[in-house]
């Protein structure tokens, strides 16, 4: 199935100034989230992110959070960001069928989420060039699991190219520097 940007929310889950020193290739995994962010905007998919107990884990990342633009910033304290009423509503009103996740940590956070998104009947993409975890061990369990589970694994640059749909239009034509 292809992620259109028509049927696509973007989740970026809990990239947290105390999280992020700690993950596995953080840069790699704030430049393709700040990518994904930037195409969203550029596709009109909304985007919805995540702080995961803000008091105790810090804000989003200023990286994350200056690509954001207005997409709406959720603290929640359950791992499943769908077991979290507000984000659930907000999520739901969006009226997508895709989501495609980004964040940490993958086998915590993001895995649960995945879980409960597909239990609620949505397609769900993780990007897993995206997506980070403390040890490797558990990013690729993560990412084992969320694929026998029918989750698509995928990588920025299959989503942005998917949501552009076509070469030759200005949104192409603008996003096409940041991926070379």
């Amino acid at each position: 199935m292809l992620i259109r940007a028509s049927d696509s929310a973007l989740v970026v889950i809990d990239m947290q100034e105390r999280l992020v020193p700690a993950m596995q290739a953080p840069a790699r995994t704030i430049r393709n989230t700040r990518l994904l962010l930037r195409a969203a905007e550029r596709t009109g998919v909304p985007a919805l992110l995540t702080e995961q107990y803000p008091s105790g884990l810090g804000a989003t990342v200023a990286e994350v959070a200056s690509a954001a633009g207005d997409a709406p910033v959720l603290p929640k304290m359950h791992f499943s960001c769908m077991e979290d009423t507000e984000f659930a509503a907000r999520f739901r009103a969006l009226g997508r069928r895709q989501a495609v996740l980004t964040g940490m940590e993958a086998h915590i956070c993001v895995v649960q989420t995945a879980a409960s998104l597909v239990e609620d009947g949505y397609e769900v993409f993780v990007v897993s060039d995206a997506t980070a975890s403390r040890t490797i061990e558990s990013e690729h369990a993560c990412l084992e699991r969320l694929g026998a589970a029918g989750v698509s694994v995928v990588t920025t640059e299959m989503v942005v190219f998917e949501w552009l749909g076509q070469a030759g239009t200005a949104a192409f034509k603008e996003l096409l520097p940041l991926i070379k």
